[in-house]
């Protein structure tokens, strides 16, 4: 049984392979790499240079942020020093430069502040459904971008948004993302 690394890395070659197909075309056919979306009219141009990029990051310093995560718990910081709080979490103070943080649970509840339908996908997110991101205001005195899982008929300004922590079905990793409270 494949992982869900191994099918999106399967999706994506296939999905490359057809573009890269239809690209040839395109350039055979009007000596251009630019097509009409079928969406919206617009011209657009396809660079036909490849750009791949797998990259590694070291999380140690906001260990925390990741073990929460693990329990179903999301954290943010806040400044001893001058009380500015990040989400997501800061190690360091970027307005006061002290390194002297206190970590905290995010609340679960907030407001829907704003939000748009992805439907033209990064190359990673390209065998999902078209799918809601939305900015939602945190009591705590932040916003918190996600993924907002609803209708986007349904949605409305100011809407109560419960915030979940959890393995996002189909790709059974563990992240965060509203829902309609």
């Amino acid at each position: 049984m494949s992982t869900i690394i191994e099918k999106l890395r399967e999706h994506l070659d296939r999905a490359e392979a057809e573009q890269i197909k239809q690209l040839d075309q395109l350039v055979a056919t009007t000596g251009l790499p630019v097509y009409k979306d079928p969406k919206t009219g617009a011209l657009i141009w396809v660079d036909v240079r490849e750009l791949r990029l797998r990259y590694m990051l070291s999380v140690n310093k906001i260990a925390k942020f990741i073990e929460g995560l693990a329990q179903e718990k999301l954290y943010y910081t806040e400044c001893k020093k001058c009380g500015a709080k990040y989400f997501p979490p800061q190690v360091d103070c970027p307005r006061c430069k002290s390194s002297e943080m206190d970590w905290k649970e995010v609340s679960r509840d907030g407001e829907l502040v704003t939000w748009t339908v992805i439907n033209v996908k990064p190359s990673s997110f390209s065998h999902n459904k078209d799918y809601v991101v939305g900015i939602v205001k945190m009591p705590d005195g932040f916003n918190i971008t996600a993924w907002v899982d609803t209708d986007p008929a349904s949605l409305r300004l100011g809407m109560k948004m419960r915030l979940v922590v959890g393995r996002r079905p189909g790709e059974n990793y563990v992240t965060y993302w509203f829902k309609p409270a």
